[in-house]
């Protein structure tokens, strides 16, 4: 039994799919593929909501004649009491539709203008096959508008390089002065545990009201009493939505993302990657997901692995 939002893995080897109706408060089980399943519930909702559909528009009617024979007494009178009963007999029997998840609203992380070099490599240190750190230089400057994708073989240290460059003020490295650095670690130990929600937002920013907070907060499905729980209460799929509200509140002119698909539902990441599309800042990501990144546009890769072995 599998839980996971990466739909292209769960379609490899499911042959069933178990549905926990929030609505219905029953679990609901499906035979066939991922996909198929999907289909499968696709279809049940187009049903049901054409069958409302018919009986919506039988109600109407039906309230129209009722109207008309209680106007007209006698009989007529005694017809439109008996078919007040049906419309609301009717009205009980209609399907209660599923409602699909919901997904998050569009939203723009901005940009606010930087004028100069944002990011200036001139070496990396990498892990060898033998386990040792090995520095390679790599001349690198990067400013607005400019993303790249590192990749390379596990364990030579990608997530650690990006780490390394969050707080950048070394020779191999200068993150220049008031750049804000918007960072997502897949492990989200960027984010104080025990902070609630809402302070969290309200930190990115002196300026931020709470109505601000609050607006961009619903848009990444984080509402209620949410906003005052923890950030360890959380689900990890919420942390992650979070650290993009943030994003949205701190207007950071470098993002540093490290695996930003992990723990998010798939239904929201084509609304990330636009967003990711639409920003204007800086971009340093590390990604598996190659769906996603496909996704994005003008991303250059750097070969961390041929640059260790040249």
């Amino acid at each position: 039994m599998v839980i996971s939002h990466d739909a292209d893995f769960l379609n490899m080897f499911t042959d069933g799919v178990l549905y926990l109706n929030v609505q219905s408060r029953k679990v609901e089980q499906y035979r066939g593929d991922y996909y198929d399943v999907v289909d499968q519930i696709a279809n049940q909702l187009e049903k049901a909501r054409s069958q409302n559909a018919r009986m919506e528009k039988q109600i109407i009617d039906a309230k129209e004649k009722i109207n008309f024979f209680a106007q007209k007494g006698g009989k007529m009178r005694k017809l439109a009491s008996k078919m007040r009963d049906e419309v609301e007999e009717a009205e009980e029997n209609k399907i209660e539709v599923r409602k699909d998840d919901k997904t998050i609203t569009p939203f723009t992380i901005e940009f606010e203008n930087y004028v100069g070099p944002i990011v200036t490599v001139h070496s990396v240190e990498l892990m060898n096959k033998e386990h040792e750190r090995v520095s390679k230089k790599l001349e690198l400057v990067i400013k607005k508008k400019m993303r790249y994708k590192l990749t390379g073989p596990n364990g030579i240290g990608k997530s650690t390089l990006l780490k390394r460059l969050i707080n950048a003020h070394s020779g191999d490295a200068t993150i220049h002065d008031d750049v804000r650095v918007g960072y997502y670690s897949q492990d989200f130990n960027a984010l104080d545990m025990q902070m609630s929600v809402r302070d969290a937002l309200h930190e990115m920013s002196n300026e931020v009201t709470d109505q601000q907070v609050f607006k961009t907060a619903a848009q990444f499905l984080l509402t209620g009493d949410l906003l005052k729980q923890p950030i360890e209460s959380l689900s990890e799929g919420q942390k992650g939505l979070l650290c993009y509200a943030r994003f949205v509140i701190q207007k950071p002119h470098l993002l540093i993302l490290d695996e930003p698909t992990n723990h998010i539902n798939f239904r929201h990441l084509p609304i990330i990657a636009d967003a990711i599309n639409e920003y204007e800042g800086a971009i340093i990501m590390v990604s598996h997901d190659d769906a996603f990144v496909d996704k994005l546009e003008d991303i250059e890769e750097i070969d961390l692995g041929k640059l260790l072995n040249n």
